[in-house]
């Protein structure tokens, strides 16, 4: 329990005020000395009244500004900005394996970073309110604290709030098992504490005795039902951790991009948000959903567990649905004898550099360069990239047959991409409906060896297509092939006798 101890102020103790017999007058008796018509400062209320509070004079509009800047910096920005860097920090540079504790802390960060960002994030924000009322701006808080109470007693103030709360909380849910004499005895007090608490002018000493007393009375009559503030923070780390396990699995999760697969949509390094419920949210540990909305649509970017190696995670472009006939030339998609409408935007180029399964570097830098374009599919616009350097591979590929339950996908990158065309030793292949984990959203953080890329937090990952920073001169003719888009009748492939759409 927490103690709360007496300024030096109020150390000393006031005389109880006497009658004309000399006679002491008890607590929750009523001050004669006004003739009797007034309880005094301390005293139970009138009938009718308890837990009546006196609010006073409201704060004002710049106050309440104030208010609004003081819970938003400390509560939402501060430890949102805590948590990021502390991840962020956590993710190591390519390359770069450090052993021991930290080691251990880098793979979990890197394994799960939205659910170890949630935990931390939690962390950070009790903490911080552990110190609330020393954070600048904190005496702006609300509800105001009266006028005439002392900056030392401001947190003691909002204990009281927080105690009368909790112990009539408590009444009302225990009414049967609250003893009635405990039950009037607690009464009697928390009626005292508040009007000490809203007193005009403002008494410290009835304040603390109040306090005092009302405290030590519900940890003695109420204590059974009490939360320790220990447990109060341990109950707000399990929940925080189990929001982020029930958010992970059934709504959203996070990946990183490994490879430059989907060059230009993605970059390496890029990471981002899934949407799991997009395609229905999946029953842990089986492979069914709570309800589907298969098959994805084409133009859809979509984390799926590789058909062939389950246990790793591919990032792709749908491409094809059931039933549809799918064959590709220099790259360029052609489903059910319609090619795929496209715009030429001008040469890329970038650098990349070969890595590993975990997006580990493993060799020097290769710089490359291709033609880019604006492909149109259905209501979708997005870039894609034909890498000069690749130029002769697979110039014509195909026919392929979607089948039931499967979708057929291709990366951005379509000469440096493993994808739909080469699985199965050369043969094809598509992506099972129960490998589907979701469709990608945006970029939520985006490191290039230990260097975060700001200007590439918030890109969506479907919608207008963006170019990186390095490339910016390619935008005005990004801009002119997306005002001449065709329309979208003119961009959906013909349906195909075997029923894809």
């Amino acid at each position: 329990m927490e103690e709360i101890d007496a300024p030096p102020s109020a150390s000393v103790a006031a005389p109880a005020p006497k009658d004309d017999a000399g006679h002491v007058a008890r607590a929750d008796e009523p001050d004669r000395s006004n003739g009797g018509s007034e309880p005094r400062v301390g005293s139970r209320p009138a009938p009718g009244t308890r837990r009546e509070r006196v609010e006073g004079k409201g704060p004002s509009p710049g106050a309440r500004r104030l208010y609004l800047v003081y819970w938003a910096v400390w509560f939402v920005i501060v430890p949102f900005v805590l948590a990021i860097g502390l991840v962020w920090a956590l993710t190591p540079p390519s390359g770069i394996e450090h052993g021991g504790i930290l080691g251990w802390l880098e793979y979990g960060v890197r394994a799960q970073p939205v659910p170890v960002g949630i935990v931390l994030f939690t962390i950070f924000e009790m903490s911080l309110w552990a110190g609330r009322h020393k954070l600048p701006l904190s005496h702006h808080a609300y509800p105001m604290v009266p006028a005439g109470v002392p900056a030392e007693l401001r947190q003691h103030f909002d204990r009281a709030r927080s105690l009368v709360d909790e112990a009539w909380t408590i009444l009302e849910k225990k009414k049967g098992e609250v003893p009635a004499a405990d039950r009037e005895s607690l009464e009697e007090d928390l009626d005292a504490l508040e009007v000490a608490m809203h007193a005009e002018p403002f008494e410290e000493k009835p304040f603390v005795d109040a306090l005092v007393r009302a405290d030590g009375q519900i940890d003695a009559k109420l204590g059974h039902w009490k939360k320790s503030e220990l447990r109060e923070y341990m109950e707000s780390i399990l929940i925080a951790v189990l929001v982020a396990m029930t958010l992970r699995v059934f709504v959203v999760e996070a990946f990183k991009i490994p490879s430059g697969s989907m060059i230009p949509t993605l970059q390496v390094g890029d990471h981002i948000f899934v949407n799991k419920f997009s395609y229905g949210p999946q029953v842990p540990f089986a492979k069914k959903r709570l309800f589907t909305r298969m098959p994805p649509s084409r133009g859809d970017v979509m984390v799926f567990a590789f058909p062939e190696k389950p246990e790793q995670d591919f990032i792709k472009r749908v491409i094809a649905i059931p039933g549809d006939e799918l064959r590709a030339k220099n790259g360029h998609p052609i489903i059910n004898g319609w090619t795929v409408p496209s715009c030429v935007v001008g040469t890329y180029r970038y650098t990349d550099y070969p890595r590993d399964n975990a997006g580990q570097v493993i060799g020097p830098a290769t710089p490359h360069e291709g033609e880019l374009f604006v492909e149109y599919l259905g209501d979708e616009s997005y870039l894609t990239l034909y890498d000069h350097a690749q130029g002769g591979m697979g110039e014509a590929q195909g026919p392929y047959q979607v089948r039931p339950g499967e979708v057929w996908v291709m990366g951005d990158n379509r000469h440096n991409s493993h994808d739909s065309r080469m699985w199965f030793g050369g043969q094809g292949g598509g992506v099972p409906f129960d490998n589907v984990r979701g469709r990608a959203l945006f970029v939520w953080l985006s490191t290039d060896d230990g260097r975060v890329d700001w200007t590439r937090i918030g890109a969506l990952v479907m919608g207008r297509p963006r170019l990186p920073a390095a490339m910016s001169a390619l935008e005005p003719q990004l801009a002119k092939c997306l005002s001449t888009r065709p329309p979208v009748s003119e961009t959906t492939p013909p349906p195909s006798p075997q029923g894809g759409r």
